[in-house]
């Protein structure tokens, strides 16, 4: 099989696979750094299970999705929903006791457009966790919030920076939003439409990556001359080790998602209580794991008025056969929850607030077929909601990306609807 760079860069910045992301521009450094390449070998196979296929397959297609409201026996939104929530919460197998906040502001600053805070403040009694918010100027306070969420792309090294302004950039980092945002600073540009944005980091990525004992004082401390070939090493190696810490956190009792779920809603608790936000109109917005991020906080929580995900939409069952390695691993794998709701009918927990899905045709990520019946299932449960006119998934033509088109498409729709 012949495949384009950009498509073999694609395959190896995956949401979640555990292989490894390289340079969007040097197909010699991919190569260099693939972590797995047996696996890069059997990207044109029929099934990268091989005769384990047809069994996984098969436990997938019995699946009764028993909670999916579009069985006739639920008419109700309204009362099945507590049920539904409830099924998925006890599948995060997480629940942290709950713990104020208590901010502690570490730097104030102007960026013309709008003061940024960088902060720390505690999501569980076990963990304080570093945060950007954005307040804009020259809008009338207190302004609706928005979650923006990070992508995951395989770049551990930054987590919110990929999302918000930061001074003395590094060249791969700009580079890198460039790649999939579009040149832009999502955060920093709706907090100049007069919202007030909070961005923190996902555990594993940014300030709260993994660091060994031995490891470099570059690895440390991400200075501006840190190389583009340690930037590419150190990816590597936590690609290697994503795997290892979903695992670990299993044998703790816990699961990744459910560590991630908390974390976020635990930040809508802070933004919420800024005297800076309307907390009546709260949304969400997130590309790859960001966008997985923003449609299920938007499925756990009520206070969420509208949510863009944007990259992460597929029906479970159509990823199986070759698109697993992908995009599912153990920071997204709810366990067992596809026994009751596929993905796509979690939807009906945002019903009737507002959503956006945003995929990319070209996102060999997910298996076309899994997104087109995610989009299909997703307006019929809206519509028997009675709210189709607040559902709408789009589909463009392109790779796994958060483009300025789309862009314009989330910003109207958060507008619409926050």
């Amino acid at each position: 099989m012949t495949i384009s760079r950009r498509q073999f860069f694609e395959w190896l910045t995956v949401g979640g696979g555990g292989l490894l992301a390289g340079s969007s521009t040097k197909a010699e450094n991919i190569m260099e750094n693939f972590a797995e390449p047996a696996l890069s070998q059997k990207m044109g196979v029929g099934t990268h299970l091989g005769n384990l296929h047809a069994f996984v397959q098969k436990q997938a297609d019995r699946s009764p999705l028993e909670l999916s409201f579009l069985h006739p026996e639920f008419r109700d939104l309204k009362k099945w929903q507590p049920r539904a929530r409830a099924k998925v919460f006890e599948h995060l197998f997480y629940t942290p006791p709950p713990i104020a906040p208590q901010p502690q502001l570490i730097k104030r600053t102007d960026r013309g457009d709008y003061i940024e805070e960088y902060l720390t403040f505690q999501t569980t009694p076990d963990q304080r966790i570093p945060a950007y918010v954005l307040i804009p100027k020259n809008v009338r306070l207190p302004a609706p919030g928005i979650v923006v969420h990070h992508s995951h792309d395989g770049r551990y090294l930054w987590g919110k920076e990929k999302v918000v302004e930061v001074d003395n950039e590094h060249p791969v980092l700009t580079e890198f939003k460039q790649w999939r945002y579009g040149g832009k600073s999502i955060a920093a540009e709706l907090a100049r439409q007069g919202y007030v944005v909070i961005a923190i980091d996902m555990l594993f990525w940014g300030e709260r990556r993994m660091l060994l004992d031995d490891d470099p004082p570059v690895y440390r401390e991400r200075p501006l001359s840190m190389t583009e070939e340690q930037i590419n090493a150190f990816n590597q190696r936590a690609s290697q080790y994503e795997y290892l810490v979903g695992r670990s956190l299993m044998v703790g009792g816990v699961t990744w998602p459910g560590v991630t779920m908390w974390d976020d809603i635990r930040t809508l608790d802070y933004l919420a209580s800024r005297p800076e936000v309307d907390r009546r109109r709260l949304g969400c917005v997130g590309l790859s794991v960001g966008g997985y991020r923003s449609y299920m906080l938007a499925v756990l929580d009520e206070r969420i008025k509208a949510t863009v995900n944007v990259g992460w939409m597929t029906s479970f069952a159509s990823q199986i056969k070759a698109h697993i390695v992908h995009s599912t691993s153990l920071s997204f794998n709810m366990v067992g929850l596809y026994r009751y709701m596929d993905f796509p009918d979690l939807a009906a927990l945002i019903a009737p607030r507002a959503a956006l899905i945003i995929n990319g045709s070209q996102d060999h990520l997910f298996s076309p077929e899994g997104v087109k019946a995610a989009f299909d299932k997703i307006g019929r449960l809206y519509a028997k909601a009675g709210a189709a006119d607040r559902q709408r998934c789009s589909l463009y033509d392109t790779p796994h990306e958060f483009n300025l088109e789309m862009q314009a498409e989330a910003w109207k729709w958060l507008k619409q609807w926050v």
